[in-house]
């Protein structure tokens, strides 16, 4: 393996720096479903990712609408590299609470502006909850899960691995086809997530009807094994109730150590946050922007 870059030198990530990064974000606390070694390789081109390490801790660099943005995962960093680091940046990303509680007052005194980026919280909910979906709360959920077990009784579940990769294909692909621009979809990552699943330390089913594969969820886990975080889901949309059964069969999947699923973000849009709040979350993975002082 190469060198790791060392700060200031940046190198674009490659999958042979997994080793090396993975074991830092597992056992990050606040469970960000983006500080994953795979949260980031496969964005790599999107967000066009580079990355340095700083006495062996992770900075990334990042480019998004024409403005370059930093990352630094890992919770400790020293203001003198922050400052040096907003020379050429635009913008801090992705800052978390276990950062803020012991580096604010640093922020602070150095005129950075903390801003709360709400389109970017997690979602995260009660493992326990989306396994049954009982009460008056999930009531309507439950309706759809019991529907689309009434409607197709010949159905079935199988781990997502080499084994069924090749059917989580086939439901991507019909699923892109109904896309009108899957250029602008994570589609291009959900399919290197399942050419790549064995470099990946990501688990998921496939759900079968009459043994067509009809959906599929790719998860991993984070906050050092407490949380699943559900990076991609995909459904044939004319089965009715897809969606809603293939997340409540993966919560059933997972074992009971697991007492948290982060749905990740909504990014903003309306029709999306609408949907995840009918699921009724317990908390939010929250996450801060912070940007140079106005002048």
């Amino acid at each position: 393996m190469k060198s790791l870059p060392a700060y200031p030198s940046f190198a674009p990530m490659s999958l042979e720096m997994a080793r090396i990064i993975s074991p830092q974000l597992v056992r990050l606390p606040d469970g960000l479903s983006e500080y994953s070694f795979a949260g980031f390789y496969l964005f790599r081109e999107r967000y066009n990712y580079q990355v340095s390490f700083y006495n062996d801790l992770l900075i990334l660099s990042g480019e998004r609408d024409g403005k370059r943005f930093f990352i630094t995962p890992c919770c400790s960093i020293g203001m003198d590299v922050v400052d040096d680091l907003f020379k050429t940046h635009d913008y801090w990303k992705l800052v978390s609470p276990a950062f803020l509680e012991t580096h604010r007052s640093e922020i602070d005194r150095a005129g950075y502006r903390i801003t709360e980026d709400r389109d970017n919280y997690d979602y995260l909910y009660n493992r326990s909850d989306l396994a049954t979906l009982s009460g008056k709360r999930f009531h309507k959920k439950r309706n759809h899960v019991n529907a689309f077990e009434n409607t197709y009784p010949d159905r079935s579940v199988a781990a997502l691995d080499l084994s069924t990769r090749d059917d989580a294909l086939e439901v991507l692909e019909h699923w892109a086809s109904n896309e009108e621009h899957p250029e602008n979809t994570d589609y291009k990552a959900a399919k290197e997530a399942l050419y790549l699943i064995d470099q990946f330390a990501m688990s998921g089913i496939v759900v079968y009807v009459e043994k067509r594969p009809i959906a599929w969820t790719l998860a991993e886990l984070v906050s050092d094994g407490s949380m699943a975080a559900v990076h991609f889901e995909k459904a044939r949309v004319e089965y009715r109730g897809a969606y809603q059964w293939v997340n409540f069969a993966f919560a059933q999947a997972l074992p009971e150590t697991v007492s948290l699923i982060n749905r990740e973000q909504d990014l903003g849009e309306e029709g999306m946050r609408q949907a995840k709040m009918t699921y009724r979350p317990c908390g939010f993975v929250e996450k801060y922007r912070i940007d140079r002082p106005e002048h």
